[in-house]
Parts: C-alpha cells; sequence; structure tokens
C-alpha cells in the first residue's frame, strides 16, 4: 500500500485523491482554507470538449494589448514589477503560433474527452448527484468578425470529431425556449455538458472521509524534507507527513511558492475570474453558453443562473475589481435583454485565481528531478472540465500503470 500526500484540496487534488482511494492507497490530503471557497467552487461548471483551442494562440498578444485599455475588459494583465510575469509574456509570446495550437489541439481534445466520460461514469455509478447534465454548449455571438473565428473553430472540431453545428439567430431562440436571445447566430456543442462545482466538491469530500482519507484542512505546507533525489516529507503548520512513497503537489495558483521552495521552476500566473449567481429563477436559460464578444460564461443551475467572466492575470491576490464585474453585468442584457441584473454587492461576489501556464496546456507528470513528486496544476479555466481525466492520470503515475492518454506534451518541465 502506498503512502500518498496530495498537497492542495481544490478539484484536481480531491479528483486526485478520489481515484487513489480506490487503489487501496493511504492518502493525506492537505489543503491551507476550510475546502470550502476554492479556484472550482464558484465557477461556471462547464465540462468543456469544445474548448480545444489553447490561451496561447495567434493574435492574442495584440487582442491583450487592446483590451489593456479597457477598464471593463474581459482580459487584463495587472502592471507590476515582476521577473515571473516577464519570464511567462516572454513564453506565452512563444507559444503563440499556428504550431503550437496544432499541437495543443488533440491533447486538449484526448484530455476533454476522457474527462467527459469518467464525469459521466461518475454520475452513473457513484451515488452521487452534482447536477451533471448533458446539454451541450452555446458559443453566442453579435459581430461578423467573430462569428467567422467561431466558425473557424467549429470547421478544426468537427475535422478533429468533435461535433460542432453553425445555428442561425432563429435556431439558437429555438434552442432556448423560455427567454429572448439577441445575438447574429452562435455554435452549438451537443458533446458539452455541465454541472453544479460547489455541490461537486462537497460530494467528493464527504466520499473521500468515508473512505479513510486523512484531510487536514486549514492546513498550510512550510517546507519540505528532501534526500537523495526524493521528498522524504512535507511540514506543515500542523506537524510533518512523512514516510511519503509519492507528493502530489495541486496547488493551483499557489503552485510555483511551492515549487521554488522544491528547486524547481514553473512558470505561472494566475488568472483571477468572478461569478454571482442569480437565486430562484421563474424562467431560466436551458443550454449553458458563452457570450463570446464579452467573455462571459452563463451556467443553468437548476432553477439558478450563474455568470462568470473575465481573465484578471495577476499575482496571488484576491481583491475583487468592481470594473471588472461591470463588464459581466453590461454584457448580460446585450445578449438576453430580458434579464436584467443590477451590479452585485461586493460582498456576495466570488472570485477565484486560475493557474495559468504560458502555452495554455496543463502541468500533469512526474518531475525528473525528484523522483517521488508528482505535479497536476495549470488547468487555467478548465479545472473543473479536466479534473476528474487528471486525476486519473495522476493515480495511473502514482501506481505505475499505463496512462489512459499521452502526457508528454503536459510535462511539468517543458520550459526548463
Amino acid at each position: 500500500m502506498k503512502n500518498i500526500c496530495i498537497v492542495g484540496g481544490g478539484i484536481i487534488g480531491l479528483f486526485s485523491a478520489y481515484y487513489l482511494s480506490k487503489k487501496s492507497c493511504q492518502i493525506t490530503l492537505i489543503e491551507q482554507t476550510d475546502l470550502s471557497d476554492g479556484c472550482s467552487f464558484g465557477n461556471a461548471g462547464m465540462i468543456v470538449p469544445s474548448h480545444i483551442i489553447p490561451l496561447a494562440a495567434p493574435g492574442m498578444m495584440a487582442k491583450g494589448m487592446k483590451m489593456l485599455l479597457d477598464s471593463q475588459s474581459p482580459f487584463y494583465i495587472k502592471p507590476r514589477a515582476s521577473t515571473d510575469l516577464l519570464k511567462w509574456g516572454y513564453h506565452f509570446y512563444k507559444a503563440s503560433t499556428e504550431q503550437h495550437v496544432r499541437h495543443a489541439i488533440p491533447l486538449l481534445r484526448d484530455i476533454s474527452l476522457l474527462s467527459r466520460q469518467l464525469y459521466k461514469t461518475l454520475a452513473e455509478e457513484e451515488a452521487f448527484q452534482f447536477g451533471f447534465q448533458e446539454k451541450g454548449l452555446l458559443m453566442l455571438y453579435q459581430t461578423a468578425q467573430v462569428e467567422k473565428e467561431e466558425a473557424e473553430t467549429a470547421k478544426i472540431a468537427n475535422e478533429i470529431g468533435i461535433p460542432a453545428h453553425i445555428l442561425s439567430a432563429k435556431e439558437v431562440q429555438d434552442l432556448e425556449t423560455e427567454i429572448q436571445v439577441a445575438v447574429r447566430g452562435g455554435v452549438y456543442f451537443p458533446k458539452d455538458a455541465h454541472l453544479i462545482p460547489q455541490v461537486l466538491v462537497k460530494e467528493l469530500i464527504g466520499y473521500l472521509e468515508n473512505k479513510g482519507v486523512k484531510i487536514l484542512d486549514k492546513t498550510s505546507v512550510t517546507s519540505f524534507e528532501k534526500k537523495n533525489g526524493q521528498i522524504q516529507a512535507v511540514i506543515t503548520s500542523n506537524g510533518k507527513v512523512d514516510k511519503l512513497d509519492e507528493v502530489v503537489l495541486s496547488t493551483g495558483a499557489w503552485s510555483p511558492l511551492l515549487t521554488s521552495q522544491l528547486g524547481l521552476t514553473l512558470p505561472m500566473q494566475s488568472g483571477k475570474g468572478y461569478s454571482f449567481t442569480l437565486k430562484d429563477r421563474l424562467t431560466n436559460v436551458q443550454i449553458p453558453s458563452i457570450l463570446t464578444e464579452a467573455k462571459v460564461a452563463v451556467t443553468p443551475m437548476g432553477t439558478d443562473l450563474r455568470f462568470a467572466g473575465t481573465m484578471e492575470i495577476t499575482d496571488v491576490d484576491l481583491s475583487v475589481n468592481m470594473q471588472r464585474v461591470r463588464g459581466i453585468v453590461d454584457a448580460i442584457p446585450k445578449f438576453y435583454p430580458e434579464i436584467k441584473v443590477n451590479l452585485p454587492e461586493k460582498e456576495t461576489i466570488w472570485k477565484g485565481l486560475r493557474p495559468c501556464s504560458p502555452d495554455g496546456l496543463p502541468y500533469i507528470g512526474r518531475s525528473k528531478h525528484l523522483k517521488n513528486l508528482i505535479i497536476a496544476t495549470g488547468h487555467a479555466m478548465m479545472g473543473i472540465s479536466l479534473a476528474p481525466a487528471t486525476g486519473k492520470l495522476i493515480e495511473e503515475i502514482a501506481t505505475n500503470e499505463q496512462v489512459s492518454m499521452d502526457i508528454e506534451g503536459f510535462s511539468p518541465e517543458r520550459f526548463d
């Protein structure tokens, strides 16, 4: 029986523990919070095989520079003197090529499809009720330029086996039977799905506790003991976790702070996002959607409706920028004229830090420098979407099984 310490109790850490627990591993999971406010807790809850184009793509640098001048834009880089930010920006620039996009597309497709299948199995086989629904995703647009961009993405998706249908405004409205939609058209991805993330997190925690996983919440990792090229112990604010066969690092946006203690470099920036939820609606959006010009995600969750958006490249900063939130609010009636939303009170707004790698691909794999360290982070906006597949891959790596897909492109040390 392997003794495994998982550092980080977000959705990636929880799913790693879930699959490892099925292999009768002895697991200790360490989380600095009380497990109720991780990056996945308040996100859009989308499972998106449709998202095959990485964040680092041709034209993104130019778009980003234009958006920096708009205080309500969906993309923003917080100005600051930071060597890490400059290095991240350099790697992002280097990755924003057609060649990288071609490299990334099959990787994102394969891990997304694996994750979707694992979610479906989870919903069918476990006694979990987490609002899993297979209603697809609508990419809604209002301008000719974005229509052209989305049509090109749909073409690529269909070519690699991800069904995508280009819809007229009327066809979009036919799908949305309860709410008026004001769009030029949309692309419908029928194989996407969604869930209620805060319910999923609670279900997973309850499952792991029942399985005997030792959960140390409100516990900070302060240092590591290393010997002979591996981690001997994890030192925490509540004592030492030692005699370790494997250590899984899944600390999201905080990962570089810990990898630096281990003598490793992990290029990453935090992508801050916000969400708020309208409760108990009498009429509701039927199909999850992305309001593409505004980069706002819209997800029905039972009778509730969640809006999420913005990508604010920053350091580990959880303050709320109300101008960014206003950008989300202002976009809603442009696409859904019947939905009137006031700017939420600051204390009601959920905020989360998404761990963003420079090339838009997650870090998943065993370290070459510390032989019992496995890294699982850098999923950006797709943490919920890719979590089961990542957890399954971590279980396979830790137990020396054949991995479910080629993960070389996810190497944690690909920027060394």
